[in-house]
């Protein structure tokens, strides 16, 4: 252990109340951080999660389609068409739209029904936690999420109720399929969603295709669109980046989110850099002594970069633990704070950032001090 880590350490623990408080600092200040970062990060994943839990590789749908909710309409018998192409194994159609949801007292709440062929390629409920997605082939069957319960007015499978005005009954349960809008999803057979929809029986929101082995996904999605002709063909990752990008910045409630984490990290930069500052000052007649004796400006900026490492390691370690916390707590809320390995590395790292770029500020303060201010004592 180096001298001046030795040094930077007693000059920080040796003033418990003062370390506290700059230990405290930080981690309100990257808890902050965190918070805002993880409710982004919640955002930017919960606005795909149709997208990502779909087998399709290609998906096609009607010009002008800015993300998954929004519900247009395309013609299905393109689906032959589709299926005419070399390298297309399966073209199915997939159907979505709004539908009212009447509750045991009469009053009414929307919902949001997708619907797709049980058989095969489609985009079907996941972590089924009772009931099988075999159980939705029966009359009038539709699955939805546990966490919707109470909105729905259900107690548990196998209830009935209304869809727009047409009698179902719930056979399937899920866990932890949520909407970021706040509006159930209700997962059915396709020609079920369009009675619950309103849509003709000739009408698809979307065309789910999936490809050949050894099919190139670029060739085959230039020849499907090329055949059906008035339509856009993306891939399932740039119908990703799509609907993030609309939810994210087209909407403003991205914005929103990265602007909060932005004046959090403000925030936390001034917390720091204040609490810092303050503990360096405080310590100002032993840096002077260190200076009175011939230690060089390196050594001095050594021991105040060891203190902000040191505060920055320990303020991380409570502010992830709190992180943490709070990731748990809103793990089955409609927009949970998410925490990923790479997120807490970035974290890390801006904690360390925050805190050396802090100490700055001590260092010039410090490379100021008369050095007889200690013979003045």
């Amino acid at each position: 252990m180096s001298l001046q880590f030795r040094l930077a350490s007693r000059n920080l623990f040796h003033d418990r109340l003062r370390f506290i408080a700059t230990i405290i600092g930080i981690i309100f200040s990257i808890v902050l951080v965190t918070v805002q970062m993880g409710l982004y990060v919640g955002f930017r994943r919960m606005v795909t999660t149709m997208i990502d839990h779909s087998p399709a590789e290609l998906w096609v749908m009607p010009v002008g389609t800015k993300c998954f909710e929004d519900p247009s309409l395309l013609d299905e018998r393109q689906r032959f068409r589709a299926l005419a192409v070399p390298g297309v194994a399966e073209a199915t159609p997939l159907v979505i739209g709004y539908a009212q949801w009447r509750l045991p007292q009469g009053t009414t709440t929307p919902v949001f029904v997708v619907g797709s062929e049980l058989r095969g390629l489609g985009l079907h409920p996941w972590n089924v936690v009772e009931g099988r997605l075999d159980d939705l082939s029966v009359p009038g069957a539709v699955a939805i999420d546990q966490t919707y319960f109470e909105r729905l007015g259900i107690t548990g499978p196998e209830q009935a109720a209304e869809l727009r005005d047409r009698k179902v009954q719930v056979m399937a349960v899920t866990k932890g399929i949520r909407s970021f809008t706040t509006t159930p999803y209700v997962f059915t057979d396709v020609e079920r969603a369009r009675n619950f929809t309103g849509i003709a029986p000739n009408k698809a929101s979307y065309l789910l295709v999936k490809l050949a082995p050894g099919a190139d996904l670029w060739t085959v999605q230039q020849a499907v669109r090329d055949s059906l002709g008035n339509v856009e063909v993306l891939t399932a990752a740039e119908f990703r980046n799509r609907s993030r990008s609309f939810w994210l910045f087209g909407t403003g409630a991205g914005a929103a989110l990265f602007a909060g984490a932005l004046l959090g990290l403000i925030v936390g930069t001034v917390i720091v850099a204040q609490t810092l500052y303050s503990s360096t000052k405080d310590h100002i007649n032993e840096f002077a002594t260190l200076r009175a004796i011939g230690s060089t400006s390196r050594y001095i900026y050594t021991v105040i970069i060891w203190q902000a490492l040191l505060s920055a390691v320990v303020g991380f370690a409570g502010a992830a633990g709190i992180g943490k916390i709070v990731a748990a707590a809103t793990a089955e809320s409609a927009l949970p704070v998410i925490m990923t390995p790479a997120l807490t590395v970035a974290l890390f790292v801006l904690t360390l950032t925050m805190c050396v770029g802090s100490a700055i500020a001590a260092i010039v303060k410090v490379m100021r001090i008369d050095p007889t201010l200690v013979f003045s004592r």
